[in-house]
């Protein structure tokens, strides 16, 4: 097979797949404008009488958390909810001088009455899911909330939550998560708007229609038994909460997402602490895949369009494997295309896949008005906001592209933390953070050399063809460039 027909194919596969992607995206979309309230006729916990409190367990695995601990703590103290039936466990494998720090903190607050355990392991086995499970074997409590150490719940949190556990076919229980520094930087912001899409749009187009969702690692709640039944947690990825999650409902447990209870929260502000961040995520979802997909193809309990959506979402990550090689290729297409006339038909059917752009355009678009409000002022902001979204995930695909490829391949790492910072009372705090990356990884150079080849792709759309140039692709090669040039170089930086 010639070079340029296997460009071609392979082109041409990327395409579909973004296509097939963007498809479901458009149809948890309608999922979601169609979703209806039901909670009013949910039966609930009165957490008035006595008699129907449950006993919960707040989980808090923490790791090095020198900048958060005290809010952190502070915080959980005034969670309102009997303290009777109320159980703190401060899951903490760190090895730094914040075991200290943090025993005094937790022995102030037992003086006040709280229960509150100091949990500590020898050693990291399991990372995060093996300080859960440790914790859980000592857990007096039927429900479990879990929280990282950036989460800031409201006070009212469990009594806005643990309600819905009355249904006894509930497992869990996921708020939507909030960022308190949203408005930061550029790297928040994109940050921001990536995880509000999944914290509206996915899961609540998943769970309005008995699709598989996700617990999110926090910010929720667990019945104990599920997380038994399920075969409790297992550190054999990097996203156990996912993974568990599947375990979950593959046995038929639901799954109660609340878009309605947000939980505050902390983004990297710096780029080294995204990146460790986007690599667990992407690989732990490659991983998951590997580890789910024929328990999902397999299980009779479970519609077609459930099994679908559940496949699409554990492959999430490797779109941006899709969108990489569709970046590549793009620039060898271009050539090819004005060297071959006869292939002009096979190019006009491919500017359809242009639409994949504008599903996504329109799915965030609701999205984004539902944070932001609609009107004309807001739309505009959005269009901008967009595509600086778009061009720097672009500048990611490489990064997370080899997360997706080790995650399939099975190749394994350890759990990286992302550093924390407490930026919100300390403006820059991030420039002394002692758990900030200080080495530069050798993918930021392939990234710098992507951002040249980009550039030369802007170069080429003006001198190929007989007619000019050929400028469909410029746009394209300009976000790339800039979305490349922009982690690249703050990659380099280590700015915020």
């Amino acid at each position: 097979m010639i070079p340029q027909t296997i460009i071609i194919v392979v082109y041409t596969i990327a395409l579909l797949l973004i296509f097939l992607y963007a498809l479901a995206q458009l149809n948890l979309l309608f999922n979601y404008i169609s979703a209806q309230k039901k909670c009013d006729d949910c039966s609930k916990f009165d957490l008035s009488n006595p008699d129907e409190v449950p006993y919960i367990t707040i989980q808090l695995p923490v790791y090095n958390e020198m900048y958060v601990m005290e809010r952190l703590l502070d915080n959980m103290a005034k969670i309102e909810y009997p303290k009777n039936k109320l159980e703190i466990q401060v899951l903490d494998d760190s090895t730094d001088e914040t075991i200290e720090s943090t025993r005094q903190q937790i022995e102030t607050l037992k003086a006040t009455g709280l229960d509150i355990r100091h949990i500590t392991r020898t050693d990291r086995s399991g990372f995060k899911a093996g300080a859960l499970k440790k914790g859980l074997e000592v857990a007096k409590g039927e429900f479990i909330a879990i929280f990282d150490s950036d989460f800031l719940p409201k006070k009212d949190w469990l009594k806005r939550t643990v309600p819905y556990f009355k249904d006894k076919s509930i497992g869990v229980v996921q708020t939507r998560w909030g960022h308190i520094n949203r408005n930061y930087s550029i790297l928040t912001r994109i940050q921001a708007f990536a995880l509000d899409a999944h914290f509206t749009l996915e899961q609540v187009g998943r769970n309005s229609k008995g699709h598989f969702i996700n617990f999110n690692g926090t910010a929720g709640v667990w019945r104990k038994a599920c997380i038994i039944d399920a075969g409790n947690w297992e550190g054999d990825t990097l996203t156990e909460d996912l993974d568990l999650s599947y375990r979950a409902q593959l046995k038929n447990w639901k799954f109660k997402y609340l878009e309605d209870v947000e939980t505050p929260a902390e983004l990297p502000v710096v780029i080294s602490a995204a990146r460790s961040q986007q690599f667990r995520w992407n690989k732990g979802g490659a991983e998951n895949f590997r580890k789910m997909m024929w328990k999902v193809l397999k299980n009779e309990n479970i519609s077609a369009k459930t099994k679908v959506h559940g496949l699409l979402h554990l492959l999430n990550s490797t779109m941006f494997l899709n969108i990489l090689i569709v970046a590549v290729l793009s620039i060898p297409m271009l050539y090819i295309k004005n060297e071959y006339a006869h292939l002009k038909p096979y190019f006009y059917v491919m500017s359809f896949f242009v639409v994949s752009t504008i599903i996504f355009f329109v799915c965030y678009w609701i999205m984004y008005k539902k944070i932001y409000g609609d009107g004309i002022k807001n739309f505009i902001s959005y269009i901008g906001m967009f595509f600086v979204f778009f061009s720097i995930a672009m500048g990611f695909s490489l990064h997370n592209s080899i997360a997706v490829l080790e995650g399939h391949l099975g190749k394994k790492s350890e759990f990286i933390r992302t550093p924390k910072f407490n930026i919100n009372t300390l403006k820059d705090s991030w420039k002394n953070n002692k758990y900030i990356k200080k080495t530069v990884s050798v993918h930021v150079i392939f990234e710098g050399l992507l951002m040249l080849y980009f550039g030369f792709g802007m170069y080429s759309a003006f001198v190929v063809g007989d007619q000019g140039g050929d400028f469909g692709l410029f746009p394209f090669h300009l976000m790339l460039f800039l979305g490349f040039g922009y982690v690249f170089i703050k990659s380099l930086t280590s700015k915020a």
